[in-house]
């Protein structure tokens, strides 16, 4: 919910639109009506969404094309490699970069060369080293299923959104997705990762920690949960749609 309140505020306090989009590639992971319920749970927090809800799910002949472009113009390869092939490494080695005729059961993208640069609005200046880092990704896994930062890039391009608002755990996923937006020639966004909920441990709050799931009927209370986590100062308890609207002049994260 930080992430969710935190970019609805950064998106109103800039007289923008905030989307909402269902990330689901990978239909075994995907509970039956997990999407309803968070839909649900936004509208019991007062977070009105625009335009349509974008579902990932209906856009895979779309992301096939981009696929396809990319792989005329040689930007990415089939890949024959298995988890247990690359048991041990952090970075794809380029095992099959260069080879013909394998046996292929996924796609990667070939990096580039050199250092990536750019600002997190709330990270500030990151830098990494694409080919020690970053290495040869997958856009399309050995099940066939879009991987995360290849269908959001895309996604992010065909809606012609500006900002990427989301939680600190994704920061690294960033790379990825600027060296998809420069193979497409699309033009960079802008992104910022906020700080994560912790528990005690120092876990991200998560059903994989056993958090409790937050609660519509409480939102006035998980609201002002989250604006003392971001910073921000505590508003009447109110309806939760006035206790946003009132929490939007004082948001003051990453304006620039």
């Amino acid at each position: 919910m930080v992430a969710a309140v935190g970019s609805w505020l950064d998106a109103r306090k800039a007289g923008g639109k905030w989307r909402v989009r269902m990330d689901d590639l990978d239909p075994p992971r995907v509970e039956p009506g997990a999407a309803d319920d968070i839909l649900r749970t936004l509208e019991g927090f007062g977070l009105e969404w625009d335009g349509p809800v974008i579902y990932q799910s209906n856009r895979l002949d779309r992301y096939q094309e981009v696929m396809d472009d990319l792989h005329q113009r040689d930007l990415i390869f089939p890949c024959s490699c298995t988890r247990k092939n690359l048991q041990g490494l952090s970075v794809y080695p380029g095992t099959c970069r260069n080879r013909k005729g394998i046996d292929q059961r996924s796609w990667r993208m070939k990096v580039p060369s050199g250092r990536l640069q750019w600002t997190d609005r709330a990270m500030g200046e990151q830098s990494v080293s694409v080919e020690a880092e970053i290495g040869d990704f997958l856009i399309k896994g050995a099940h066939g299923f879009f991987t995360y930062h290849f269908a959001n890039a895309i996604d992010d391009f065909d809606h012609s959104i500006s900002d990427v608002v989301r939680g600190a755990d994704l920061l690294g996923s960033t790379a990825n997705e600027l060296l998809v937006y420069r193979a497409f020639e699309m033009q960079n966004l802008r992104f910022m990762h906020l700080p994560l909920a912790l528990n005690q441990l120092g876990n991200k709050l998560s059903k994989q920690t056993m958090a409790q799931p937050v609660e519509a009927n409480e939102a006035s209370r998980h609201i002002n949960d989250v604006l003392l986590h971001l910073g921000l100062e505590k508003v009447e308890l109110d309806e939760p749609k006035i206790m946003l609207t009132s929490s939007i002049a004082q948001w003051n994260w990453g304006r620039i």
